[in-house]
């Protein structure tokens, strides 16, 4: 141990003996391996807690260095900061060591390994020691006590810091004592997020290289740095992750995954963002004057005092930066006699600067560029300037220059190691292949050096590639894959490729590939990027491609990846994505596969422009900013995100409170974000320094809205305590209070009993009024009387979620409490305009500040953007989901009920629509023949209309409640109804005959006819009962469940009926007997729905968790489980619950209602395809009888006819 180490323990050790328990200090120390558990019972046995501190003490005298450090780190860990305070000042400086007899260089074979499995880049070939430095930067990392947190070496360009952090661990007491578990060196560089995704991946690959926790890489950043946190904390515990030139603090966030860190850095401030303890090394900007000198002793091999004069003026020219001095000094190794030649250069010769910036030194290193690529050998001068086309910090596969130069790996990597020999290029080795880079300042030389070429360069890259490879075809286990997928069209465009470009970019194959490996923002933004190219094409067709991933990239984010094919089907028929996509459905049918044509999708329009999903929960807010060039939202996963307008890409993410965030809000100068939450406080954040500058406190609920006054000196914000705040933005103080509350209090609710939740405030342009809605009123309030001005009472029976309003054209947006949303306009007050497109609760609308679009975001974690006019114009009549379909020869007739009360008759293949009457449908069906239409009401009543001539049959003897179900007989003459009453009606409608079934004690679910008159239903009761329907007796009585009978189906053999339950079973019964047959179980939810395959052999159950199970009829056997694959947390596979089942005629496929439609494979329990419908929760599938035509309605009224493409 240290004399000053050792002295400082004895100085204090009257103290420590006096206050330190020491049982736990002993757990630390035996964890760190510098006790035993022998020596820890010797202490234990001593008999007073002074004695066996003083016991400790005197061990740890006789240890070394790391036991000191141990036990200083352990008292820290226990809560004696005030002790460990006083030993802070002897720890001792711990030296590097060989640590292992097999070491070569001063570093061991297990160091080697381990660096060298952790990507550490290898030492320069000369370099010189810096102890000094590499030593403080070992004692920050031992602070760190084995607990997350980071270490930051900071200084500018070209100090070194890269090699001072690879030096930092080559060391093998260091590594063996502190990070046992590895080290993991990740390049950073300046990113956007497809080269950090790009980062992520490659690390995940690299920690998972056995893919024992997933096959696949991770598509989005979130989803690698979840599987970055599992990998370091179950795989790689106790490791160091090394993040080397961090530019930008969002950077950091993916990373922040309760590790241990070290970074090297040109800002410090670049971990501003993250959590947890920091420690700073700062290295000097500049080498001294005799670093500089024995750097270049080492390159030429020459004594320090032995050279030349010239060397001192030449380390005075590099103004010692270590990267230019290192330029220099591997030229002067090769030509050793030209002293004076390299100082005239660097003296005499006026380079154009490249640009200015305080963190280069521009000249200097510019100068030796130049110098150093004059020099090289002139058969490979080329192939340097062919580099020109590299992008900045973006490390690039030898395979990608081996096809620009046709040449073989070994080849490219001999002429690239010339160049790395030369500090020209710099070389990353990730497992057993290499990757090239340039430092940002080589990139800008050789651009400004080779201009005149660019465009050249660029053009043979893409040329070389054609040759080798099609852009589509491109495997993920190829080295190159990921280079092509991020950079091939940034070349096209680099190299005035127009042709190549749009052929790419308009290119589904294209598109399939890239979106399944990185997700759909990258191609959005290339869109935005390159569209004025595009545009010279064919802006339609531009449109067409951008519009399709806008609008499905919530879907092409996810995992299982859809089918894109049929994505494209459901675009319109005009388009160039449903050209192509029905193009290579057509061949992909030849060959056995399923697509299927929405035949009556242009009845449909999409008035959403953008859909993105950046939260992992319900978004409950979203706003755009002044320039409308930004989006803001926050949820429930506490996070504030903004991302671009235009293309949905993440530009910032803030964990901003410690409950929901319940709004978010610009400021009107966009320099702020202010925001509320579940947790009381109202807080403003700092936009350019990413940092909370004030919060307010105040409201004694959750706060659920706040905004910026227009001229931003007031923010308001709303409360569930009933009250509306104005706060004072510049000291954060509470200026006003208006109670909201008051204003209910006629109510005949008492006042004690009554919530009063403000949801919102909209101020008007002045800034003089605030407008503020509570429950179903909007209260008008001068903010300087504080007076109300006017009251407004919506008239709706559901609350007001939200409202906004646009001055430019006098509309409101509103979002009422059933996942709607409207347009008003204020002036008439009358509606304008439903959006249907959320699957959930809408929790925030707001307008752009040009009143064109509006935003909305819901639970269903989607915000959509909307445009204005394109909504306004739009119909407002929906259907409801209870339909009837008759498929006759070619037809399909469909008859629905929409939102207007009107019952509509609807022909699927022309899409011609017959508006027949209007009342209180609650169900209807049609004839066999299509003469006659049937519908029962909300109060009972059943009507049959006769088509031919408008004729309606009214039934004297109604139900006395809303009537569920109804369906006319084979011949047309009867109609059989059922009721929340609990009976069945039988009505033959010519003679005027009744029927009633009356025995279930509870609702009747739904019933289904068999043949001789009978009719089989099922109840919430439990049970089924089988009927004659000419006498009104049961004929049966099965007591099936416990539960509610959720569904039955009956056998086509009709010898058998299967039931379905709550109770999460499934049951086979025979009529005969009144046991069942077999009780299928697994099931994990409520199953809700069954089906019998044509043949009898096969039954089908669906469940609540969106599971389908194919069982044996014969045996009760399970035959197979469909959809058991791994989907994002929380959902169900099957979007939801599995509600309607169908096989076809051959029993070989099988098609499933939920949240969309999917078609299985009946042999091995795989699915064939699926249909993903703009709503979701799907109640039926009518299927043709050839299997081959499908109808369905979604929870947003939309219908779906659709045809199996052959």
């Amino acid at each position: 141990m240290d004399a000053k180490a050792r002295n400082c323990l004895l100085q204090h050790r009257e103290a420590l003996e006096k206050d330190i328990k020491t049982s736990y200090i002993m757990d630390c120390m035996i964890n760190d391996g510098v006790l035993t558990v022998s020596e820890e019972e010797k202490v234990k046995n001593e008999p007073t807690q002074q004695q066996r501190a003083a016991l400790l003490i005197k061990m740890i005298l006789k240890k070394d260095n790391y036991s000191y450090i141990s036990f200083y780190n352990a008292l820290i860990h226990e809560g004696y900061k005030d002790l460990a305070g006083l030993l802070h000042g002897g720890i001792p400086v711990i030296s590097s060591s060989n640590g292992g007899k097999d070491s070569v260089g001063g570093i061991t074979s297990y160091v080697r390994t381990v660096l060298c499995e952790g990507g550490v880049p290898q030492r320069p070939v000369v370099f010189v020691t810096r102890k000094k430095l590499v030593n403080s930067i070992q004692q920050n990392l031992f602070k760190l006590n084995g607990e997350p947190g980071w270490v930051i070496i900071y200084g500018m360009a070209g100090c070194g810091k890269s090699v001072l952090a690879a030096e930092t661990v080559r060391d093998h007491s260091f590594l063996d004592g502190c990070f046992p578990g590895g080290v993991h060196w990740v390049s950073v560089g300046k990113q956007d997020k497809s080269g950090l995704l790009m980062k992520l991946q490659n690390l995940c690959a690299r920690l998972d290289q056995d893919e024992s926790f997933s096959q696949r890489l991770p598509l989005n950043i979130e989803e690698a740095k979840d599987r970055l946190r599992i990998l370091m904390l179950r795989k790689h515990p106790r490791s160091l992750l090394i993040l080397d030139d961090v530019w930008d603090p969002w950077v950091l966030k993916a990373f922040d995954n309760q590790c241990q860190i070290l970074i090297t850095t040109r800002d410090k401030s670049v971990t501003d963002s993250v959590m947890g303890p920091k420690y700073v090394v700062s290295v000097e900007s500049g080498l001294g004057k005799e670093k500089g000198l024995e750097i270049l002793s080492l390159f030429v091999n020459m004594k320090k005092a032995d050279l030349p004069e010239q060397a001192h003026s030449i380390i005075k020219e590099c103004k010692g930066s270590p990267l230019v001095v290192s330029l220099i000094g591997a030229l002067l190794r090769d030509f050793p006699n030209r002293w004076d030649y390299y100082l005239r250069q660097l003296q005499n010769k006026q380079f154009k600067r490249i640009r200015k910036s305080s963190f280069y030194d521009y000249e200097a290193l510019d100068e030796a560029m130049s110098i150093s690529v004059e020099m090289l050998r002139e058969d490979i001068k080329d192939y340097y300037t062919d580099l020109s086309i590299l992008q900045k910090d973006v490390k690039v596969p030898t395979k990608v220059l081996c096809i620009l130069w046709d040449m073989e790996t070994e080849e490219v990597e001999d002429i690239l190691q010339e160049f790395v020999n030369k500090s020209l290029l710099f070389c990353d080795r990730n497992g057993k292949s290499f990757c090239y880079y340039l430092h940002d300042l080589q990139v800008d030389f050789l651009i400004e050096k080779n201009r005149n070429q660019l465009q050249d360069l660029h053009k043979k890259l893409i040329t070389q590639f054609q040759r080798h490879h099609q852009p589509h075809t491109l495997s993920p286990d190829q080295e190159d894959c990921m280079y092509w997928y991020n950079f091939l069209a940034y070349h096209m465009a680099s190299a005035n490729m127009h042709k190549e470009l749009c052929a790419l970019m308009f290119s589904l194959d294209w598109i399939k590939a890239k979106t399944e490996l990185v997700g759909p923002a990258h191609l959005i933004h290339e869109f935005v990027e390159y569209r004025h190219i595009l545009d010279e094409k064919d802006c339609a067709v531009c449109e067409n491609f951008q519009e399709f991933l806008s609008l499905n990239g919530h879907l092409l984010g996810r995992q299982p990846f859809p089918n894109i094919v049929q994505l494209g089907l459901c675009e319109p028929e005009t388009s160039e994505v449903y050209q192509q996509a029905k193009l290579q459905a057509k061949q992909e049918v030849d060959n056995g596969m399923l697509y299927l044509e929405w035949i009556n999708k242009k009845n449909n329009k999409n008035l959403s422009r953008l859909v993105v999903r950046p939260h992992t929960d319900a978004v409950y807010h979203a706003c755009f900013s002044e320039d409308g060039q930004r989006i803001a939202s926050c949820g429930v996963d506490k996070t504030l995100q903004v991302f671009k307008a235009e293309t949905g890409e993440k530009l910032l993410e803030i964990k901003a409170h410690e409950d929901e965030v319940l709004c978010c809000a610009f400021s009107a100068d966009d320099r702020f974000i202010a925001t509320c939450s579940v947790d009381k406080k109202v807080k403003l954040w700092d936009l350019t320094q990413k940092e909370c500058r004030n919060t307010m406190f105040g409201h004694t609920n959750s706060v659920n809205h706040c905004r910026f006054s227009p001229d931003d000196k007031l923010l308001a914000s709303c409360s569930a305590d009933g009250t509306l705040k104005l706060w004072d933005v510049k000291s954060a103080n509470e200026r006003e209070s208006i109670n909201v509350k008051q204003f209910f209090l006629n109510s005949e609710e008492p006042q004690e009993d009554m919530e009063v939740i403000v949801k919102c405030c909209s101020w008007s342009a002045d800034g003089a009024r605030i407008m503020v809605a509570a429950k179903n009123k909007i209260f008008l309030f001068d903010i300087h009387a504080s007076g109300l001005l006017a009251e407004i009472h919506t008239g709706h029976h559901s609350t007001i979620q939200y409202c906004d309003f646009s001055p430019q054209n006098r509309l409101a947006v509103v979002a009422l409490s059933q996942c709607c949303v409207e347009l008003w306009n204020m002036d008439s007050c009358l509606k304008v305009a439903d959006c249907r497109g959320h699957l959930s609760w809408v929790h925030c609308v707001m307008f752009s500040p040009d009143g064109s679009s509006f935003l909305t975001s819901s639970d269903d974690q989607t915000i959509r953007l909307w445009e204005t006019k394109k909504v306004c114009e739009n119909s407002a009549i929906v259907l409801k989901q209870d339909i009837d379909v008759v498929f006759q020869e070619n037809e399909v007739m469909v008859l629905a009920v929409d939102n207007v009360r009107h019952l509509q008759l609807i022909n699927g293949k022309t899409g011609q629509t017959d508006y027949l009457t209007e009342a209180q449908v609650s169900c209807c069906c049609l004839s066999p023949h299509l003469e006659y239409i049937a519908f029962g009401g909300e109060d009972g009543a059943i009507e049959i209309l006769e088509l031919l001539n408008n004729r309606i049959f009214q039934s004297r003897i109604g139900h006395k409640k809303t009537v569920r179900h109804i369906q006319f007989t084979d011949d047309g003459k009867t109609l059989i109804s059922s009721s929340d009453d609990s009976s069945i009606q039988v009505w033959n409608w010519q003679s005027e005959e009744y029927v009633f079934l009356q025995a279930h004690q509870e609702t009747v679910k739904d019933f289904r006819l068999l043949k001789n008159s009978r009719l089989l239903s099922w109840s919430f009761d439990g049970t089924v009962k089988v009927w004659s329907i000419i006498t009104g007796r049961i004929e049966k009585d099965f007591v099936c469940h416990q539960d509610t009978v959720l569904s039955c189906d009956i056998s086509p053999d009709a010898t058998k009926f299967s039931s379905t339950s709550a109770d999460k079973t499934a049951k086979i019964w025979s009529f005969e007997l009144l046991s069942p047959l077999h009780e299928l179980r697994g099931h994990k939810g409520c199953v809700r729905c069954s089906a019998f395959s044509v043949d009898s052999t096969l039954l089908a159950t669906g469940d609540d968790n969106g599971e389908i199970r194919i069982w044996n009829v014969s045996n009760g056997e399970l035959l197979h489980l469909c959809a058991p694959i791994s989907v994002e947390e929380g959902a169900a596979t099957h979007g939801g619950w599995v509600t309607d089942l169908c096989f076809s005629p051959d029993s070989k496929m099988l098609v499933s209602a939920g949240g969309y439609l999917k078609w299985w494979s009946v042999d091995t329990g795989e699915s064939s395809q699926t249909f993903y419908t703009n709503g979701t929760n799907l109640k039926k599938i009518h299927v043709s009888p050839d299997f081959k035509t499908y109808v369905t309605v979604d929870n947003l009224g939309i219908l779906y006819i659709l045809q199996m493409l052959e």
